[in-house]
Parts: C-alpha cells; structure tokens; sequence
C-alpha cells in the first residue's frame, strides 16, 4: 500500500504520506488551506476554460495505448473525470504516463522530505517500478499526476481500498476509495494548499462514484502535519490501526457527513 502524505501543507513535514515511513513501499493491493467545502457536479465544469497546455496533456493521455475506459474501470474512469474548481484554481487528475511523467515523479520522489514517507528515493527505475505496478496491474489503484491550472504539482494514488490490503486493518465498506497524495514542489508546502485539494479531491470522489460512501486515507500517526491536513479537508479520524510499515490514523471522509465538516 502506497505511502500518501507526503508533503502536503506542514512546513517541511509531508501531510499525505498514507503508506509507510522506510523503505520501499508495494503498491496498493500489491503488497502492502481548506478548500471550498461545495461539492463539484458535471454542471459546474462545463464552462471552464482550460489552458492550451492542458488540453494537449488530456488529449495525449487519451490517446495513450492501454489506458482505454475499461483500463480503469474498478474506479470509474478517473482519466474522465474532468476537472473541478477550488479555491485555488481549476484541478485534474491527469493518469499517469511512465514515458512523459517519470523523470518529474523521480524528482519529486527523491526530495528528502518526500522520501522519508514514501520510500521510493534513488534511481528512476525505482519510481517506475512502483508506477508499472498499478499500471500493469487491473485498475484497482491509478496513479495520478495533479494538474492546476494548466501546472503539474502533486503525485496523486487513487484507489479501491475496499480491495486494498489496507482492508485488512479496518472494517472496509464496498467501495471505499484511499487517496495517496504528495506536493511536488517545497514552495507549494506550508501554506494549506494541501487541505484544500485533499478536500476538492475527496469530494470529487464521491461525486463521481455514486457508490462510494467513503473516502479514506492512512497517514502516519506520527505525522502531525498530515493528520492536521486532513482534519482541515472535512476527515474524521476514525482510528489507530497498525499497518506492516507504520501506525497510522485512520482518516474518513464520509459522504453522509460531506456538508457539515
């Protein structure tokens, strides 16, 4: 299961490390600011003018091989979902394409606040790894690149974590979904951009998967900053569980609860 608060808004302390503290991590199901607060519907986004560069990204990504609607389906589709309006700017989840994102997730990566939580420092061939394993694998987690306003700047994992080995440790619903996220770049930290796209990209969730109830997340118990990250984006925290690299807080976001937190 894939780290997810790295670098997220707490000074230098990574806010969405939701995976493990040392050492290289399995992918999910392989192995182990505040933000507006209004949920996005397709009505919302119909308007939006894009930048020229994004309109390319989404246009290659369609025409990537292997990544057809069926690709990730087990997620409906995260690769159409669209963009949705935050407080900081018009957001996507662009899906990930090893031959044009490697180098900058390796980058991000090897950023040593990054890589206490994610573990996947080193050589390109380490991040790859760990990106062929969801690509390759049946859809049950898709890596992300987070695209605003036009600007790649956040590592983004979602995926089922009803069918997560993180179900293991928690009593799991179907359908629930996990978010893994890191912030690329030191300057983007500290400042609640974190809290505000956890919460846009939960919210996101739940307007594009009718059947999920819950959005979850795992960070590191010790990792404050994460933690407090969450707290801000509408998460409850539900409970202490021990996971194979870490003990972590059990992070909620609950549809029923959305408009009150």
């Amino acid at each position: 299961m894939p780290p997810t608060d790295a670098s997220t808004d707490a000074g230098t302390a990574p806010t969405s490390e939701l995976g493990t503290d040392s050492g290289p991590r399995p992918g999910p199901a392989s192995g182990p600011g505040s933000g507006s607060g209004a949920s996005t519907d397709s009505e919302d986004t119909l308007d939006l003018r894009l930048p020229e560069e994004l309109i390319a990204l989404f246009a290659e990504e369609a025409e990537a091989p292997g990544r057809g609607p069926a690709a990730d389906d087990l997620l409906d589709r995260v690769g159409g979902w669209g963009p949705t309006t935050t407080a900081v700017g018009v957001f996507h989840l662009v899906p990930v394409r090893i031959a044009r994102d490697l180098p900058l997730i390796t980058r991000w990566m090897n950023d040593p606040t990054v890589a206490e939580f994610w573990g996947l420092a080193g050589p390109e061939s380490v991040a790859e790894e760990h990106l062929r394993r969801q690509l390759d694998g049946d859809g049950r987690s898709v890596p992300c690149l987070g695209v605003l306003d036009g600007t790649p700047m956040s590592y983004w994992e979602i995926y089922r974590a009803d069918l997560d080995l993180l179900a293991r440790h928690y009593p799991a619903r179907p359908h629930d979904t996990g978010i893994h996220l890191l912030i690329g770049g030191v300057a983007d930290r500290g400042r609640g951009l974190g809290s505000t796209l956890l919460r846009a990209v939960a919210d996101h969730v739940l307007d594009q998967r009718p059947s999920c109830a819950r959005v979850v997340a795992e960070p590191d118990l010790r990792n404050t900053p994460s933690v407090s990250a969450f707290l801000s984006a509408g998460f409850r925290f539900s409970a202490e569980v021990d996971l194979p690299y870490k003990r972590a807080a059990l992070m909620v976001r609950d549809r029923a609860l959305r408009d009150l937190l």
